[in-house]
């Protein structure tokens, strides 16, 4: 059946005010919990997209905690961490990690408006060395009890929602889909990702655009019977 409208007024809206500057890479946080704490966060926030450097052979597992965040922000995997940051930095990302070090300063002491990229790592064992030199500026939350060191998923919504404060006070949330990188056809394919993933699925294996949706969310197309049966 077609999308309802107000399902679809709903996608719009929240897709309006995504953005593609925010984003989070993750060095090898694969606890399902914690991963899944992460993307709903980034969800919350309006992060368009995240980014994960997984242990290798491990898999990337979510549970309940995500709600179904993993469908509305995608979690891009690379290889390597040097590879993921350098991916980041020809985008024009400034790479913030959470490192103690003597360089280190307050997160609160830094400028989250510009395209900004956080980096984390496990709790256990922190960032690599690569990582942490490669970082444009290692910041800290500044802890008054016993434990150094958060949860990385409260962690990265302290961070997160630090630089969504700072952009609100600035001006810069976006709230006509100015904030997906790419134009109106970038906006327009995950549009219509998000209101029919399996037509989407079907156009991919296919080779073929997407077809245009109505204003109403309906699809402007005549599709094979059997594939209108499954959305």
């Amino acid at each position: 059946m077609p999308l309802l409208p107000r399902r679809y007024e709903r996608l719009r809206s929240v897709l309006n005010r995504r953005m593609g500057d925010l984003t989070v890479l993750l060095e090898q946080v694969d606890k399902p919990h914690n991963l899944s704490a992460i993307l709903r966060t980034c969800d919350a926030v309006g992060v368009l997209e995240s980014h994960v450097v997984s242990l290798p052979g491990r898999p990337r597992i979510f549970n309940d905690t995500a709600l179904g965040s993993q469908k509305w922000v995608p979690l891009h995997a690379h290889a390597t961490t040097e590879g993921a940051i350098a991916a980041l930095k020809a985008r024009g990302f400034r790479l913030f990690g959470t490192h103690l070090s003597q360089e280190a300063i307050d997160y609160r002491d830094c400028d989250f408006t510009g395209p900004t990229a956080f980096l984390l790592g496990a709790e256990k064992w922190g960032l690599s060395e690569a990582a942490a030199a490669a970082v444009d500026q290692a910041i800290v939350i500044p802890m008054t009890g016993m434990v150094q060191s958060l949860n990385v998923s409260v962690a990265t919504a302290i961070l997160l929602f630090e630089a969504l404060r700072q952009r609100h006070r600035a001006g810069l949330i976006p709230v006509q889909g100015e904030g997906i990188p790419g134009g109106p056809e970038a906006y327009a394919r995950i549009l219509f990702r998000w209101a029919y993933p399996q037509v989407a699925d079907w156009c991919e294996r296919q080779g073929r655009p997407y077809p245009a949706l109505t204003a109403e969310g309906e699809i402007a197309e005549d599709l094979p019977r059997t594939l209108k049966l499954r959305y």
